[in-house]
């Protein structure tokens, strides 16, 4: 199976099972970077990309991967709801 190039904004699951999405290439440098879905952020060697075996999948349907939110946060809310402070970010910064 060919490896896909890699594309901005597509999802990417290694063979170990992580998922990631490319979020930038710059062919200048050769490197390519990746956000896995806990957020942190990697950069690859264009040349390194296909020894990461890369699989194209869609996104995740849970958003929730690099949200850092703490348990309280999710406290009377309904299945399906948005949670409080995302519909204004500034509102929710008002916590701290």
């Amino acid at each position: 199976m060919a490896v896909k190039y890699p594309v901005i904004g597509h999802w990417f699951r290694r063979s170990n099972g992580t998922l990631f999405e490319v979020v930038a290439v710059d062919e200048q440098d050769s490197t390519i970077e990746i956000q896995q879905f806990d957020g942190t952020i990697d950069e690859v060697d264009l040349e390194a990309w296909p020894e990461l075996f890369p699989i194209e999948v869609s996104a995740p349907d849970d958003w929730s991967g690099a949200v850092d939110m703490d348990p309280e946060d999710y406290v009377g809310q309904k299945e399906g709801e948005i949670p409080s402070g995302f519909h204004d970010p500034l509102a929710f910064l008002d916590k701290l």
